[in-house]
């Protein structure tokens, strides 16, 4: 099978022009707002199978959110943005994953990259508003490229390959990205790396896209995510000015990626994400078994008890969803159980889409029907990091740490 090319945009319903400032007339939490989204779920779900055929990137989808303001939820209102908190973040995430998952992704690290941009203020004041203000203004999508081909994930530890080498007239940055969520619809890309010095910096070097010396190589043609466009990226000797090693240091004092909140924010969003696409597969088997019915019955599949059960079973699981979901984001969890919200949501999600298909049977499984395609989305959840071996893993080693210090108190 070929790579998809996300040069090629499937027919969407139009929307009209992209504005300069995004139009925004309705407040994050309240009603208007909430009937927003459930709109905009409707309309990104009515061209959603398109992209998953062909794997483009769904650049309508973009410029109809943008319109409402909301690639800028998460920068701050004095730049322009609405100022969204988690809660509200999450809330779009699942709006929009129901309708189109992968915009959903690419969505989710808008906000974390803004969010953190503005949260912690290691960048230069005039690259931090610079590009706030393209999110605003243009709809300026932004993610970090941090996989690499021989390292893998950066989560379980070791140092970039990719290389910025410093002249007097700034940076020379060289390296390859894979797994690059978004790659031809990114505006500006946060890539980690480290720096030739004796003692190397590491962190973020700030790229934007048309700056000469970046590639992009469509490899990325998976079972599910599709849109995402997470094609490998490739820097060759792209010139950079010194301050765009936006939040580096040394590596003998290294600074952490992200804090406690930056987890929580990370863990709640991802997670809204298939908790979204569970929802998606829900509704199709509900309006499914309302319609289906055998000409042996007489009646329809939702009057028959097993089926009732099933969708208590899968409402059950969003409802848990949902629960956990609402206390993170509304600060009522601690930020050192992240990566068990995540744990605990995506495998809800999962079982969820599998309880759907084990009730449609081949239905579930036919290319003309949505659940195949919810399911073979939702099963994507497993690749975030953190990964589900190291989230049981250091929830098994907090626990006798917590013992054992509480039995040497």
């Amino acid at each position: 099978m070929s790579s998809p090319s996300c040069a090629k945009i499937p027919p969407a319903r139009s929307t009209g022009p992209v504005q300069a400032t995004p139009n925004v007339t309705d407040s994050p939490g309240t009603r208007s707002f909430a009937e927003l989204l459930q709109s905009l779920s409707v309309q990104l779900a009515s061209t959603a199978d398109d992209y998953d055929r062909t794997g483009a990137f769904p650049q309508a989808n973009f410029d109809l959110l943008h319109r409402h303001g909301l690639l800028a939820l998460t920068v701050p209102k004095e730049l322009g943005g609405l100022g969204g908190d988690l809660a509200q973040a999450s809330q779009v995430i699942g709006a929009v994953a129901q309708g189109e998952p992968s915009t959903a992704l690419i969505l989710v690290m808008q906000y974390l990259q803004h969010a953190r941009l503005h949260s912690t203020r290691r960048w230069p004041q005039a690259l931090r508003e610079r590009v706030a203000r393209d999110a605003v203004n243009h709809g300026a999508l932004i993610n970090a490229l941090r996989v690499e081909p021989d390292l893998g994930t950066p989560a379980r530890g070791g140092l970039p390959a990719t290389l910025a080498r410093r002249r007097t007239d700034g940076w020379r940055l060289s390296g390859r990205k894979i797994y690059s969520t978004g790659s031809y619809g990114l505006s500006w890309y946060a890539v980690w790396g480290r720096s030739d010095d004796p003692d190397p910096l590491v962190g973020v070097w700030l790229v934007h896209k048309d700056m000469p010396g970046i590639r992009i190589v469509e490899d990325w043609d998976h079972l599910g995510m599709r849109a995402t466009c997470s094609h490998e990226v490739i820097f060759d000797d792209v010139h950079l000015p010194l301050e765009h090693a936006v939040s580096v240091s040394p590596l003998s004092a290294p600074q952490p990626e992200l804090d406690g909140v930056g987890q929580q924010w990370m863990a709640v969003l991802l997670s809204a994400v298939y908790d979204g696409v569970a929802r998606a597969a829900r509704d199709w088997l509900v309006d499914w078994l309302l319609e289906r019915q055998p000409s042996n019955l007489g009646a329809p599949l939702a009057s028959l008890p097993r089926f009732q059960e099933v969708v208590g079973h899968i409402d059950t699981l969003l409802f848990a969803n949902r629960t956990l979901l609402d206390a993170a984001a509304q600060g009522h969890s601690p930020a050192c159980s992240a990566g068990q919200l995540k744990y605990l949501v995506t495998g809800n999600a999962i079982r969820a889409v599998e309880l759907a298909i084990e009730a449609a049977g081949n239905p579930g499984l036919a290319r003309r029907n949505a659940l195949q395609r919810h399911y073979r989305d939702v099963l994507c959840s497993r690749i975030h990091t953190p990964q589900n071996d190291t989230i049981l893993i250091g929830a098994g080693k907090a626990a006798f740490t917590h013992r054992h210090q509480g039995a040497s108190a």
